[in-house]
């Protein structure tokens, strides 16, 4: 099988040069990147490394992930979020999930053996959050499989048979709840392995709780009625 390794970055120099150095770049069929108007130096510096670069056509999470699954040559896609905070060595892990016919893989940051940012916090609200979401989606939405734990981590792999029958919109930024539910209800093979999540070294995340919140909520709601 050959595995396509993206990189979906935006303004994300820093964490490219914590990561960058670490991938395993010889064990995927091809590496690039996705970005979504850097201006930073990361296209720059991945440039530099070898990696070509291609900027999304339209804004949005969701079409960086589209984008990305466009792109590769692959029989599927591995994304990985070079920011410092999943070790780059738990790309290899993917490989052999494929292999035992899974098609929708995920790190995740939820459950036995991973790690948690918020682990050492007393109060967890982000992990909860994505705890509930989670049960909130396998409740409505799963009949049969795996229960999928982390519903917002974008470190993950699928297969492009997989996606293609997922038909993802092409707006906003639902796409990894959304890659959930959608392999919920056409029963595609899905699991999750642990991994490791530290705290970010420099800058804030992009998607701040609050308002990351309500978008998902309107996509609850959207899903909840949507025909196919």
């Amino acid at each position: 099988m050959k595995i396509s390794l993206c990189l979906l970055v935006w303004n994300e120099l820093e964490g490219c040069k914590i990561d960058i150095p670490n991938l395993p770049r010889e064990e995927f069929h091809e590496v690039y990147a996705v970005d979504g108007g850097s201006t930073d130096g990361t296209v720059e510096y991945l440039e530099a490394q070898g990696i070509p670069v291609y900027q999304q056509p339209k804004k949005g999470l969701n079409n960086g992930y589209r984008h990305a699954h466009e792109i590769a040559k692959g029989d599927a896609v591995v994304v990985f979020f070079p920011k410092g905070t999943i070790p780059p060595k738990d790309l290899l892990k993917f490989k052999e999930y494929f292999k035992e016919g899974f098609e929708l893989v995920i790190a995740s940051r939820q459950g036995k053996g991973s790690q948690n940012e918020e682990d050492d916090k007393v109060l967890r609200f982000r992990k909860w959050a994505v705890y509930l979401l989670g049960g909130i989606s396998a409740l409505i939405w799963k009949r049969e499989g795996y229960w999928v734990r982390d519903v917002l981590h974008g470190i993950k792999g699928w297969k492009k048979t997989c996606f293609n029958k997922m038909n993802i919109l092409d707006h906003g930024l639902s796409i990894d709840i959304e890659m959930v539910i959608r392999a919920y209800k056409l029963k595609i093979p899905r699991i999750e392995f642990p991994t490791t999540e530290v705290a970010r070294v420099y800058g804030e995340t992009n998607f701040k709780m609050w308002p990351t919140g309500k978008k998902l909520a309107s996509y609850l709601w959207f899903e909840l009625w949507r025909k196919e």
